[in-house]
């Protein structure tokens, strides 16, 4: 299984890279592209001066290929790359809108274009709030060209306790997206819920 996957801008690194490990327990093939901001989300909310791919992955031996944002000749950009669905997490309002218009001037907007262009699964887990009336526009557009747009928005309703377990919650959802199987705790189940966490 061959996933395509892209980390941009917004606040959420934790989201990514929980992703990714959950690919990679899945036997996944990771496509990886990182905005130049992206890089920089790494850096600021991660620690990492360049990407670390087994840092992202949680071990050294994964299948993990990183191409480079500006190579937009790079085999993903192509339809005739099989693969079996492209998530971006986070995903920025300016790559939200850049994906949403078709404009493919890096690889991870042309690679969303060419995703859709081959009816292929593509999700938008976008990480902002609030919406401007762009981004809601780009949700409608996206949606209506086939896409999943997924807000990084985690549930409560199994009483998180940890920042961990709101993390696995929106990486678990991503994963369920795009079939992949995992062992995150992210389902609803009325039998194992927990009592109500107080806040201080």
């Amino acid at each position: 299984m061959d996933i395509v996957t892209a980390i941009t801008g917004a606040s959420g690194a934790l989201f990514a890279q929980r992703f990714i490990q959950g690919l990679v327990a899945g036997g996944v093939n990771v496509h990886l592209v990182i905005s130049p901001l992206g890089r920089r989300l790494l850096h600021d909310e991660l620690g990492m001066e360049t990407p670390d791919l087994a840092a992202l992955a949680g071990r050294p031996d994964a299948r993990i290929t990183l191409y480079n944002y500006n190579d937009v000749g790079a085999k993903i950009a192509s339809g005739s790359f099989m693969h079996d669905g492209m998530v971006i997490v986070p995903c920025s309002s300016n790559t939200l809108c850049e994906t949403a218009h078709g404009l493919g001037s890096n690889l991870i907007s042309r690679a969303a274009a060419v995703t859709m262009k081959e009816r292929r699964r593509l999700i938008i887990a976008h990480r902002e709030m609030p919406l401007s009336p762009m981004d809601v526009t780009a949700y409608q557009l996206l949606t209506q060209a086939g896409a999943i747009v997924a807000p990084c928005n985690p549930g409560w309703y199994l009483n998180p306790t940890t920042i961990g377990e709101v993390v696995d919650f929106v990486a678990g959802k991503l994963l369920d997206l795009v079939h992949v199987k995992h062992n995150f705790d992210t389902r609803w189940d009325p039998k194992n819920i927990r009592p109500p966490v107080k806040l201080a």
